[in-house]
């Protein structure tokens, strides 16, 4: 019998003006313990935590199909398994669970199969199941990762962050779905809001790696998704201007919602106690949390590989 633990942690993707492009891991957590069962055994799946009771508790459960993806690729046989999911990352809310279940049960399969994958070749198999990179680029490697896709060919850069920036989460209780998300954005933009976007992410990337904090209120700006997504989460306004009334370096949608993200260094609790009443008096509600970039991706905490 083998035993495989590994965390997966949560991300945030775009940070405002990085459409699809820029991804953070953030040290909030999914742990997965895989289990070898006898031969032919009914694999199993139990979720505790975040999802319990909705996720898919049987072979359709995303992190269970990741493993059976890379097997896949490997030319090896599935083996029976028992998968124990305890979910700490939120469901719908722009904070990378999916990527989070992908990029845990991949690192568990390679490492049941003495790691025949690189991290790059992980990256590719997780991008082919998410559908697209930003969010699985952190969950991987970790840190904040700039992604460009080329001819099905992923190319990814780490950008350093801050040591001491904080990530002030909103989450509210509603839910947001990627697809519902990404369906009230344009089929075209102008030429002024695409000049708009490339100059502020490439100014976040030069906040981020120079130690320049204070360009990221105007870097974390964007004209291609959160104006449109507004429609759908109206209270995003004020949200974001108590934020950044309260200290706040910069604030964004997460990913495509409905956390909102403000970073922060030295007024984290303040920023956080202005974002949820903020909320509050715009009838919505949630919950904040703190938490800290982290250069760890998905990885192993424990194995014994012995059988």
């Amino acid at each position: 019998m083998a035993t495989v633990e590994v965390r997966a942690p949560a991300t945030t993707a775009n940070m405002g003006p990085g459409y699809d492009c820029l991804g953070m891991a953030l040290d909030l957590w999914n742990r997965l313990t895989v289990t070898t069962l006898a031969e032919g055994a009914a694999p199993s799946v139990s979720v505790s935590g975040e999802g319990e009771g909705e996720l898919e508790a049987d072979t359709g459960n995303l992190t269970y199909r990741a493993m059976e993806f890379l097997f896949a690729e490997a030319d090896a046989p599935m083996l029976p398994l028992a998968l124990q999911c305890e979910n700490a990352i939120p469901l719908a809310r722009g904070l990378g669970s999916s990527a989070s279940a992908i990029a845990g049960g991949l690192v568990a399969a390679n490492t049941l199969l003495d790691s025949p994958f690189s991290q790059s070749d992980l990256l590719e198999m997780a991008a082919t199941i998410e559908g697209h990179p930003d969010n699985v680029a952190a969950a991987v490697h970790g840190g904040l990762q700039l992604v460009v896709m080329e001819d099905s060919q992923l190319y990814t850069a780490p950008i350093r962050v801050p040591p001491d920036l904080q990530a002030v989460l909103f989450i509210p209780e509603r839910r947001i779905a990627t697809v519902d998300a990404r369906r009230v954005l344009p089929g075209e933009v102008s030429i002024a809001d695409a000049v708009y976007n490339m100059s502020r992410a490439a100014l976040l990337v030069a906040g981020m790696q120079s130690n320049h904090p204070e360009y990221l209120g105007i870097a974390t700006q964007d004209r291609l998704h959160q104006p449109y997504r507004q429609t759908i989460f109206p209270a995003m306004k004020v949200i974001f201007a108590a934020a950044r009334d309260a200290g706040a370096l910069g604030v964004f949608l997460s990913g495509s919602g409905s956390t909102i993200l403000a970073l922060a260094q030295d007024r984290a609790m303040t920023v956080a106690y202005e974002m949820f009443d903020a909320a509050r008096l715009a009838g919505v509600e949630g919950r904040v949390e703190v938490a800290q970039p982290t250069d760890q991706g998905a990885h192993v905490v424990s194995a014994n590989l012995d059988d």
